[in-house]
């Protein structure tokens, strides 16, 4: 890349302007997160429902608002889409970005499927755009640490991970048990353990899984034996019938790094070094949600011309689902065919 694209790229990227696709709990916890990033502003948003985007821009300050995701994806003044919306619709809205041209940032889990997640990626390196999984605990300034730790060799060679993600879903969360609309604990909060198992232990050579499903056939309750041709091995649990401690812990040769709950969010850890448990405990002070921080990613990532964050690849991303979809297949969990939505 020579310094002239590099310096006009930067030029260009001065301010990130955002535009969201959705409007639900997750986009509003994205843009009240963004304010903490000064060079980064969500200029337009997008909803189906009659007035939720009205409301939902007055919310934020956001001056464009728009009927349509279609209207959102061309509108000249957004640099980058943050796809929002309810997973089963992720891979609709974030092609109609791809093809405007626009730097997509899509919600977790980025498809349905790793089928649907090779489509998008080969549709945006055809455009040439820019493309990443909205896998917001990648980007958190104690998993980065935990990262130089484990690189630092402090802990040894991993021989086992665990990580678990409860959460009790009530009346107020009737889409997690449906599964034409993409319901279930594997999808929904599931991915987050299974991500932080690839990000440490990469792509599983055998993979055990047992669930209990509802009666509308989604689960409810998957554990998943991750096992890794280094010997190593990922035990990962998820659960929407009650609230589990949420934390994970990662064990090797030398030593072991305790995360405290929840390990998902912004949070504490503590390393002991093996034979003589000695404990340092590593706290990174924080403020907000912690979904800047992949936004601060997109934003690096454009500035350099990057079309894949090397935090997060695509590839890593495909990976990650062609797992979730073993799991899937041993669990019987059978998601409806994709259907194209209106734009």
């Amino acid at each position: 890349m020579n310094s002239d694209l590099t310096s006009a790229t930067r030029d260009r990227y001065k301010t990130i302007r955002w535009g969201v696709i959705g409007a639900g709990g997750i986009a509003a916890e994205f843009c009240s997160d963004l304010a903490h990033l000064p060079d980064h502003a969500v200029v337009a948003v997008g909803a189906r429902k009659s007035g939720t985007n009205t409301e939902f821009a007055d919310r934020f300050n956001i001056p464009h608002r728009h009927d349509s995701y279609a209207d959102v994806v061309n509108d000249p003044d957004v640099d980058v889409v943050y796809v929002a919306t309810p997973h089963p619709h992720h891979f609709d809205a974030a092609m109609l970005a791809i093809e405007a041209g626009k730097a997509v940032l899509v919600e977790k889990p980025f498809t349905m499927n790793a089928a649907d997640s090779r489509l998008l990626a080969e549709a945006a390196r055809a455009r040439g755009t820019f493309l990443m999984e909205a896998m917001w605990t990648r980007f958190l300034p104690h998993i980065v640490r935990i990262r130089e730790v484990i690189e630092s060799g402090r802990i040894g060679d991993i021989i086992t991970v665990t990580a678990e993600f409860g959460e009790q879903f009530g009346d107020e969360s009737p889409r997690a048990f449906i599964l034409d609309e993409g319901g279930g604990a594997l999808l929904d909060i599931g991915i987050y353990p299974i991500s932080f198992s690839a990000m440490l232990l990469g792509q599983p050579s055998e993979i055990i899984a047992s669930a209990d499903l509802s009666d509308g056939g989604v689960d409810v309750t998957t554990s998943v034996i991750l096992r890794h041709e280094s010997g190593a091995h990922a035990i990962v649990n998820t659960t929407m019938l009650a609230g589990t401690p949420n934390g994970a812990n990662v064990t090797g040769t030398l030593g072991r790094i305790e995360i405290e709950p929840e390990f998902f969010r912004p949070t504490s850890f503590t390393v002991v070094t093996a034979g003589t448990g000695e404990r340092e405990r590593i706290e990174i002070p924080h403020v907000g949600n912690g979904l800047r921080h992949q936004a601060a990613e997109v934003g690096r990532c454009l500035r350099l011309g990057l079309t894949e964050s090397p935090i997060l690849p695509l590839a890593q991303t495909i990976s990650i689902l062609e797992t979730i979809d073993e799991v899937g297949r041993q669990i019987g969990l059978h998601y409806p065919p994709r259907t194209p939505s209106a734009p």
